[in-house]
């Protein structure tokens, strides 16, 4: 089956013309490959900034002239010293992926083809964040990767020969890489000689030598020129100064006729035709060019750093003659010039290895990039709940989904389940995400090739009348296994009902709540899928920085959360209890009231809440911890990117005796503190901050602040989905979310508007709290007094 991407974005640079050049070709091969298919351009240098370019061209021509010394220093401490390199990647990984982020999303493309390092660094960042849920691959057109090319998070490194491969796993052990061929456009292939210096007005005989070294013209070109000149047999020297008026100026008052000085061209391919050799200094796009046209490549005094690199490597492999001083030029090209059975030989070698393969065939490739590969770090929002995880309270979340439809037999519905995970669930990044935990270590996800349908379904008839309610507190009170990925469905089917639960946990590390119903919407259902939510503006960064400042002051003031005797030391026993209201009702009954139907949802567990603490005090106070999604539109988190995309809000509700109604209201009063004082913000900024942590600080911290100290219970309200959805011809007419517990809490509550249902989850430590029974007899009668109110 062909694959073809609808939009695919190439990040590169100007500075010089070199990763430019290298995405002209994956471009042109990438709308032979794929047509019509939409592709566009980001400079990743104006992306970070308007006055970036031109400082880092700036920057980069000093050092190569001025001060290569310090480039060396800087190239060679990249490969020395491990700790330095990660930091100087993650500082411009950090600096560039922010600003990315944006241009991405606008683009919202299908894959991702970065020829610039800065660029892919930013990539690397975003797809640590979990921000980043395209294929992406790098073209790497230097011949040596060195540790600022290369990253774990990027699905493929394309780079130029077997011996590059090994230097890209010298850099990063962890990156994933193949060989292409050089990436030109078409037009430079073989040509002949004499046509392509006719077109050029030179002689169509005579040893010639072409002299490029990037479009700066940079680099030791004069000492080039003069050491070719001195070569027996050398006759005309075709130098190519590029945007660099003055080196042109200079051999323009040359009183040599062998001299061939020219700007700024056009037509590479038929300059690079008229050569006999090819004479350059860096190793990138001229020599990679040189190469595809079958001539000879010589690096003269290769510039500092990367150059250098370049160079050694390309002669390792026979690809080039590296000559750092001007007399080995000079005796290189005279030999040349003297034995065109050598030349021929190096001619050769370079037309075999620039045919090798079909460049359009590699850019066709990358279409089938799987979206996660090798192993990748948490995010920090993620390894909270590897942390958090204690032996007594595990972390998974969870859903219920109740199914209703013709009466089918347990094995035909477990079959067509069981089918629909077969053909999806390896396009599903969160269904393929293994766990890693290593003792002091940072958590990993590693890619698993293959699902198992056997590791992850199990199902199981009812009895007519049968009670699930065992089965259930068995499924959910066990942890989920994380020697595979961390997954595990439990199809339940009363077949002589009609009616079916599916039970579903996740270890909380892999997603959200919203995560997990999308999932597992996309996993079963025939659609079409709930779109992702509109995006939000960003705040400019000095607003979010006074939003996340005061939000500190706020969560500081705070304080513990009040006493209560639902919370204590943690116990292994569980129990689980659900409500389901009528949707239409439940939101009528919230207009009535004038209060939000997220408020309303609150006020009832609020009423249940007092109603289970017996004997309240007025004005007392029960603080619950509400996540609340902070997933954006197209580009961003929506719906189904994995992982945890939450901001947290501290609510004291009131548990005192009073009407529902003022409960009501109070509700409504206490919703709307956090995000004046902007607790939201900061909570999230502490999260991300954490990640900064060495990991076994970063998990003291988590089991610090993630336990009955700061709060007396979980509580979510979950965007759900108004239109109902089919598994086959089974409606999925419901579903019940499962929250898991912290430690020493002993209630957990959440809820989702599904169809014509308002679904509530209720998990209790019963060693702290009632049985969760109790609790959802509480939640009808609070709903069933305040429909009475509005009566």
């Amino acid at each position: 089956m062909t694959v073809q991407p609808r939009r695919v974005l190439l990040i590169s640079a100007t500075i010089g013309e070199g990763h430019n050049a290298t995405a002209r070709a994956v471009e042109e091969a990438a709308r032979q490959v794929w047509p019509g298919c939409e592709i566009a351009w980001l400079d990743a240098l104006r992306a970070m900034g308007r006055w970036v370019p031109a400082t880092f061209n700036w920057i980069y021509v000093t050092n190569v002239e001025s001060t290569p010394w310090l480039y060396d220093f800087f190239y060679e401490s990249l490969w020395r010293y491990r700790w330095f390199a990660n930091a100087s990647r993650r500082f411009v990984g950090a600096w560039s992926g922010r600003l990315l982020r944006r241009a991405i999303a606008e683009h919202a493309p299908e894959l991702i083809v970065s020829t610039y390092p800065l660029g892919t660094a930013g990539l690397d960042w975003l797809r640590r964040r979990g921000r980043l849920d395209v294929p992406v691959a790098a073209v790497v057109s230097d011949f040596s990767p060195h540790p600022f090319w290369v990253y774990p998070e990027v699905d493929l490194h394309y780079v130029m020969s077997e011996a590059s491969l090994r230097a890209m796993r010298r850099a990063e052990p962890d990156a994933v890489g193949a060989v292409c061929v050089p990436p030109v456009v078409s037009s430079f292939r073989p040509a002949d000689r004499a046509a392509a210096r006719r077109s050029f007005g030179l002689p169509e005989s005579g040893f010639t030598v072409l002299i490029s070294c990037g479009s700066l013209g940079f680099g030791s070109v004069e000492r080039a020129v003069d050491a070719a000149l001195l070569a027996k047999g050398v006759e005309r020297v075709v130098v190519v100064c590029g945007r660099n008026a003055a080196l042109r100026r200079r051999f323009a008052d040359r009183a040599d006729d062998r001299i061939v000085a020219l700007g700024w061209v056009d037509d590479m391919p038929g300059l690079t035709a008229t050569a006999d050799v090819v004479v350059t200094n860096a190793g990138g796009a001229t020599a990679l060019e040189a190469l595809a046209c079958g001539r000879a490549v010589v690096m003269f005094e290769p510039i500092a750093g990367h150059g250098r690199a370049n160079a050694e490597l390309m002669a390792g492999a026979e690809l080039a003659e590296l000559c750092p001083r001007e007399s080995d030029l000079t005796g290189t090209l005279r030999r040349w010039a003297a034995e065109p059975d050598e030349l021929a030989q190096r001619e050769h070698r370079a037309l075999k290895h620039s045919q090798a393969a079909d460049f359009a065939d590699q850019v066709a490739a990358l279409a089938h990039l799987p979206r996660h590969h090798g192993r990748r770090p948490l995010r920090p929002q993620d390894a909270f709940f590897v942390y958090a995880t204690t032996p007594v309270v595990s972390q998974h979340t969870g859903a219920i989904l109740r199914m209703e439809g013709p009466k089918r037999s347990t094995s035909d519905l477990c079959e067509e389940v069981g089918r629909r995970i077969s053909q999806r669930a390896a396009g599903l990044p969160m269904l393929t995400r293994r766990l890693i935990v290593r003792r002091g270590r940072r958590p990993q996800w590693i890619h698993s090739d293959a699902v198992d349908v056997g590791d992850h379904l199990r199902c199981r008839e009812l009895n007519s009348g049968q009670s699930a309610d065992p089965v259930i507190e068995e499924f959910f009170g066990t942890p989920v296994r994380t020697d595979q990925p961390p997954w595990e469905l439990l199809l339940l089917n009363d077949a002589g009902a009609g009616h079916a639960s599916l039970l579903a946990k996740m270890h909380h590390a892999l997603g959200d709540g919203v995560a997990v119903t999308s999932t597992l919407l996309r996993l079963l259902s025939d659609g079409p899928h709930a779109a992702t939510s509109p995006s939000r503006a960003d705040q400019p960064w000095y607003r979010r920085a006074g939003t996340v400042a005061r939000g500190l002051v706020s969560l500081a003031g705070a304080g513990p959360a009040p006493t209560s005797h639902l919370a204590g030391r943690s116990t292994p026993n569980r129990s689980y209890a659900d409500v389901e209201l009528p949707a239409a009702e439940a939101r009528a009954c919230a207009r009535s009231h004038g209060v939000s139907s997220t408020a309303f949802l609150l006020g009832m567990v609020a009423e249940a809440l007092h109603r289970t603490l017996g004997d309240t005090t007025p004005g007392q106070r029960f603080r619950v911890m509400v996540p609340r999604t902070a997933r954006t539109g197209r580009g961003g988190a929506g719906t189904g990117a994995p992982g945890n995309h939450t901001v947290s809000l501290s609510l004291d509700l009131p548990v005192g005796p009073m009407p529902p109604a003022r409960r009501l209201a109070e509700v409504t009063a206490k919703l709307a503190e956090p995000d004046r004082t902007g607790q939201p913000a900061a909570a999230s900024a502490v999260l991300a901050a954490l990640g900064v942590l060495p990991a076994p600080l970063h998990a003291w911290v988590v089991r610090q602040i993630y336990q009955r100290r700061f709060f007396n219970a979980v509580v979510s309200v979950m965007p759900g989905r108004r239109r109902p959805t089919h598994l086959g011809q089974t409606l999925i007419a419901g579903v019940v979310p499962v929250l898991s517990l912290a430690d020493g809490v002993g209630v957990a509550i959440g809820a989702v508007s599904w169809g014509e249902r308002i679904g509530f989850g209720i998990t209790t430590d019963t060693g702290l709290a009632p049985e969760a029974t109790e609790l959802a007899g509480h939640l009808r009668d609070a709903f069933a007094e305040l429909r009475g109110d509005r009566r």
